[in-house]
């Protein structure tokens, strides 16, 4: 339930500095052990991060017009081998990006909210290409285009 509040704030939650004082410094340590922290915390860390990064991507991407929400999804409800998804509905702007769950990552917490980021940007920009036509040939090149973007997107935003 406390995920569906976040879905509603007009603007982003700036969390990073208080997950930082929370959590302590530890949780932002690319060295960190991802069992340090308590299930609920990682989860907690993670609808917080991804919301807000949320926000700030779909500004950049000028998706603005568009609600979206992200949720966290076990890796048994995504299809295998992938992250996430995105579902939407182009009559009334919304969508919905479902993000592997942090119960199913094997990552220091750093690397899983890297990880996530990339996933949200990766789904924004099916969103942005969803008016293009689609075919199951084409899915393989789009995925891989998709990938190249977003990475291209992230590496500018952590120089």
């Amino acid at each position: 339930m406390e995920h569906m509040l976040w879905r509603y704030l007009p603007r982003p939650p700036v969390l990073l500095l208080p997950l930082a004082l929370i959590l302590g410094p530890a949780a932002m340590c690319p060295g960190q052990q991802s069992g340090s922290l308590s299930a609920r915390e990682r989860t907690w860390m993670a609808e917080s991060f991804t919301t807000e990064r949320l926000w700030v991507w779909q500004k950049r991407l000028n998706l603005q017009e568009w609600h979206i929400s992200v949720i966290l999804a076990r890796a048994a409800d995504l299809k295998p081998k992938t992250l996430g998804n995105i579902h939407w509905d182009a009559d009334k702007k919304s969508a919905v990006i479902r993000v592997l769950d942090p119960a199913d990552y094997r990552l220091a917490p750093r690397e899983m909210l890297r990880d996530m980021e990339f996933t949200v940007v990766h789904e924004l920009i099916h969103l942005e290409l969803s008016s293009l036509p689609r075919s199951d040939a084409s899915r393989r090149d789009e995925e891989h285009a998709v990938n190249q973007i977003a990475e291209a997107l992230l590496q500018l935003d952590r120089r």
